[in-house]
Order: structure tokens, then sequence, then C-alpha cells
């Protein structure tokens, strides 16, 4: 919750037999009538948090497919939602350390510290002088409800429209999101006063994306899209009214509240904006920045120890670089190998289909080997997309959307076709890997389709970092040997650029938030070590300066995944099953790279019948 809104955190994401099963039915109630048992204490908990959880920010429902609380947008912006999340938080740890943990079998206890980290992790968000620094920046171009909402809302998002309920629940919420817009411009004036303030950079990509929103017509509105295809069970006699609403909706509260938040931004804000892009020139961000990077990694780093241990990996992910270089017989320099890279047209995709086509195909070749390393594969279906023109700009080559767990929303993989010529081919298969299979896909999906997963794990990844997520999704583009991927020398240098781009991450997230680096030097710094066009690289580094510390999660989750399978693979020997591993790390959702390493090193004492010290 640090930076990344509510929100945006909706938007964002069993094995070796079965699952292991936890004390939880989330679905439904627990038996009044059963015994207080710990295990019964501990159901009766996570049900109980989960229901008011989804009572104070029903748009994390919806994102579920409940739509129980349909007609509700949520906060997340006042003063009585910080307080009712704050007051949550507390209430969950004092019910949770009233229940004896040594009482509670071994994967119950997994539940417990996941649920115990998580809760302190958003007591820790909701603190005053961590509201002070955050509250205050409700938005950014990266991460703001002005740019999710209307995905949301189009007709294509999570939102359902079924039936005359369906779109009248989406006028109700739209009521409630011009609210919101206000509310955010009071958050800015906070700001204002106090001195904590966003980037120049950053505020003026938000108001030229509300100005593109703005050039729209009503109808021509992502606002207004679901009212061009109604389903069957919209009677013919209401259409014309609903789209008479949604028209006023858009015209008379919407796209005013839109003008009023870009009047203000463009007037009032911007000139007070900070012209440096990092945190360090922000009144309390270097006591921000060592939060994001604890809340991000989930371990105790520092921003000089991964600035090092970036500079080490850039040098390592080199030498297999220039590898490859000799291997294709290209005489020049590396730096002269990235520039062709970049120029050649072999390696520009011909159309935004053709990009489209590229992936299905590699998606086709993936699915045909998965299974030899994954016992459990997703039931949701995975869709390839383009990304919105509302939003391509400024996004990455790829993003990945999950869906729902009864598979009436499938997970889709967004790939970009803004500046075509930036897109290179040789970097087609190791996204793939990374953002549809068997990355995010694989582990946001398989998490929410575990019902013996209590709902706070299934769904709850906002809290637990992003350091597994981002982690998992890394270690998964290392699994290309195992799946036939990157045979191609080219491809091969394609994963090596992404794993560079996760390298150098490290390097200029450090420098730009912890040394005072520029948006020049960090743009330049990433063009001189990797193969990436200067459109991906800009992108790159204005998300660094829009998201401090999230970039980070990448190569110290995946660091991490890869020492503990070297730890399995050196301690069971012949013993040592890929698909048991991959299991172990999934079968329990998102968790805390220390729980994930406790439950880890507890399976490998287990296969070798052994016991670890507790």
């Amino acid at each position: 919750m640090m930076r990344r809104s509510l929100f945006s955190v909706a938007m964002l994401i069993g094995m070796a037999g079965a699952a292991p099963a936890l004390a939880q039915a989330p679905a439904a109630a627990p038996d009044a009538t059963a015994p207080a048992s710990a295990d019964a204490r501990l159901r009766q908990l996570f049900h109980d948090s989960d229901e008011a959880n989804l009572r104070r920010n029903p748009f994390l429902a919806i994102f579920r497919g409940d739509y129980r609380y349909a007609d509700r947008l949520g906060d997340g912006v006042s003063d009585a939602w910080y307080a009712a999340e704050r007051a949550a938080a507390e209430h969950d740890l004092a019910v949770l350390h009233a229940i004896p943990r040594d009482r509670l079998d071994p994967v119950d206890r997994i539940a417990y510290d996941v649920f115990d980290y998580q809760r302190k992790e958003a007591l820790a968000d909701f603190q005053p002088d961590m509201m002070a620094l955050t509250a205050v920046r409700p938005m950014n171009h990266l991460d703001g409800l002005h740019i999710y909402y209307p995905i949301f809302a189009s007709g294509h998002g999570a939102a359902p429209f079924r039936n005359v309920k369906d779109y009248e629940d989406n006028l109700a919420r739209h009521r409630q999101f011009v609210r919101l817009l206000d509310l955010m411009i009071g958050r800015f004036r906070q700001g204002l006063a106090s001195g904590v303030v966003e980037t120049k950079l950053t505020i003026g990509h938000v108001i030229e994306q509300l100005d593109t929103q703005l050039r729209d017509a009503p109808e021509d509105s992502p606002f207004y899209a679901p009212v061009l295809d109604f389903p069957d069970a919209v009677p013919e006699v209401d259409r014309p009214r609903l789209r008479d609403a949604y028209v006023r909706e858009i015209r008379d509260g919407i796209f005013p509240a839109y003008q009023r938040l870009r009047d203000f931004l463009q007037n009032e804000y911007l000139p007070h904006a900070r012209t440096e892009v990092g945190l360090s020139a922000m009144r309390g961000g270097e006591r921000m920045y060592a939060r994001l990077i604890e809340k991000d990694t989930t371990l105790p780093m520092s921003a000089e120890e991964i600035h090092d241990l970036g500079l080490a990996e850039v040098a390592r992910i080199r030498g297999e670089m220039e590898t490859i270089k000799a291997r294709v017989g290209f005489s020049g320099t590396l730096a002269q190998f990235f520039e062709y890279l970049r120029t050649d047209p072999r390696f520009v995709p011909k159309s935004c289909d053709a990009l489209r086509d590229g992936y299905r195909a590699i998606g086709r070749r993936v699915d045909a080997r998965v299974r030899e390393i994954f016992s459990t594969i997703p039931r949701s279906p995975l869709e390839i997309r383009r990304v919105e023109p509302l939003r391509e700009r400024t996004e990455a080559a790829g993003t990945y959307m999950d869906g729902t767990p009864d598979g009436s929303r499938p997970g889709i993989f967004y790939y970009n076709c803004y500046d075509l010529p930036s897109r290179a081919t040789f970097g087609m298969e190791t996204l793939y890997l990374h953002e549809a299979v068997p990355g995010h896909h694989f582990q946001l999906m398989l998490a929410a389709e575990n019902a013996d997963l209590p709902s706070f794990m299934r769904f709850g990844r906002r809290f637990a970092g992003m350091a597994f997520i981002e982690g998992w999704a890394l270690y998964a583009e290392t699994l290309w040997d195992e799946l036939g991927m990157e045979t191609d020398p080219y491809q091969r240098f394609g994963g090596l650029n992404d794993e560079m781009l996760r390298a150098m991450r490290l390097v200029v997230d450090t420098g730009i938030h912890a040394k005072g680096w520029s948006r020049e030097r960090a743009i330049r710094y990433m063009l001189d070590n990797s193969g990436m066009s200067r459109t991906d690289v800009t992108a790159e580094v204005e998300r660094y300066i829009a998201t401090p510390g999230q970039a980070l999660a990448y190569k110290i989750g995946a660091l991490t995944i890869l020492r503990l399978r070297r730890e399995a693979e050196e301690a069971l020997g012949p013993r040592f099953d890929l698909r048991a591993f991959h299991g172990q790390v999934l079968d329990t959702g998102a968790l805390p790279m220390p729980v994930l390493e406790r439950k880890i090193r507890d399976w490998i004492a287990a296969q070798r019948g052994t016991r670890t010290a507790r």
C-alpha cells in the first residue's frame, strides 16, 4: 500500500501431488459448533478478517468475482478509510497473537506466519509518519485511479455487465469515482502544504493522460463502451435509458471531474512539483525508501548492499552476452552489438498482428512442454491481448492481469505495440515466460484456484511483498532450457537481455532514489549495458521514478528462489524432483522470503527424514 494504490493492487500477480490443505474454507463461515481449537480459531480469524476487508474494499471483491458489494467502489483516499484499515490491522494482530501457534499443524503455521507478516506490514504502512509521505501523493502516471478505473469499467475489465443491475451498479460506482477524484485533489493540496510532492515528470504524464481521455466525445470514451453491446439479459426497453444515463454520467460527472483534476495539477501543483526525480530529494524520502526496500524485498537489505549486488550481476551477465556475440560471429564491441540488435530490421515485428501471432506460437510451444516440470496447471484460460492505446505509451513491453478463479474472466497477457520498431522480436520468448506461462499466470492463478488456502493467501498478495511474485516470474525465465525455449542464440540473448534488465534495476533504482542519479544518467547506464531500445529504457526509468523500490523485487526474489533450489538439489541429490520443488514454492500462494525459506528447508528435511530446528 505504500505508494501503490488499493486500485492498482487490484489490477495487478499444487503441485507435487495434492496441495496440503490448510484448515480453511474461505467460501463459507466456519462451523459455529466446532470446538474452539487453535485451528478453528485461526480459521475463524481468517474468515472474519477477509469478510471485513471485502466490506471495506469492495473494489477488491469485484476483482475476485464477488459481487455482493458491486454498487460500491470503495475509498482508499479519506482519513476515515485509513483509520479503518489501521484499526483492522490492530484488531487482526491482537486476535492472531492470542492463538497458540505451537498448537497448529506445520502447514497452518505457514498461514499464521504469513498473516502475521502481512498485518504487521499493513500496520506499518498506516502509521502517521508513513501516511504523511504517501497519502498526500495519491497518484502518478503508473499508479492512479484515473488509468485503472476506465479499463475496469469499460466492459473489458473486471466490472460485470450481465444484467440491468450490473449496469446500474456501474453508474453508482461512477458517481463515487467522481467523489474520489475530488478527494485526491484535497490530498495533493495537503502535500503542497507539507512540502511532500510528486515529481514534475510524473505529474506531467498524468496531465497528458487526462488530456487524452478528455479529447474523446462521451460516446467514444471507454466509460460508454458497455452500452454499445448489451447482453441478452438486458431488455430492449431498458437500453435507451441506460445509454442516456451513461452519456450524462460521463458528460456531466466524470469529464468535469477530470477537468478539475487536470486544471489543478497544471496550474497549482506542477509549478511546485519536484524537479529532482529521486526520493532522496523529497522531504522524508530517505526514510521512505528504506521502508520500500524492506517492503518490496521482504529482506533486511540496505540500498548500498543492493546497489553493489546489482553491479556484480551486471558484470556477470555482460560476460555471458560476450559469449553470445562470439557465437553469432559479430566482430564488433558489445556496445556495437547492442546497437545492431536495436536497429537491424530483422529484429523488428512486421506488424502488431505479427507480434500477437508470435506470442501465440510461443504459447503453444511452452504448453507442449510445461507439464514436464509442473504437476498442476491452472484451470483458468490465458488470453493474449494488446495493451489499450489509453496506456500503451507509458506501459512496459508486456504485463499480466489475473483472471477469476472460476474461469469466467481469463488471465490476460498484454503485449505493447506502441512504437513498434522498438519491440524487438528477440525478447519475445523470455517475456512470455515471465508474464504468462509459467510466470505470473501460473503463480497468481494457481493460488487463486486453490480453495484450500485462506482467502488472504489466495488473493491478498498486496501485503506479501513483491519479491515472491516478481521473483517467481523472473525465476520462470530461467526455465527456458527445461521448456525447450531460446534455442536460437538471439532468443538466448533476449533472455540475457531481460536478466540484465533486472540486474540493472538494482543499480538504477538505488542510484535514482539513494544516490541522486538523474533520469538521463539512468537512461545512459541502461543503454550502455543492454540491447534495449531507448523507448523501452525510457519507460523503465520513468517507472522506477514513479514506483520506487518495486523494481528491486525481481532480482532479489529470483536469486532467493534459485538459491533455495540449489540447496534442495545439493541436499537431495538424485531424489530431487523439480516438479515437487515447484509445487512447494507455489502451493501456498505468495510468501515473504523468510517464510518461503523456512518452508523449503522444512520440506528438504522431510524428504531426507530429518528435522529442522524451529
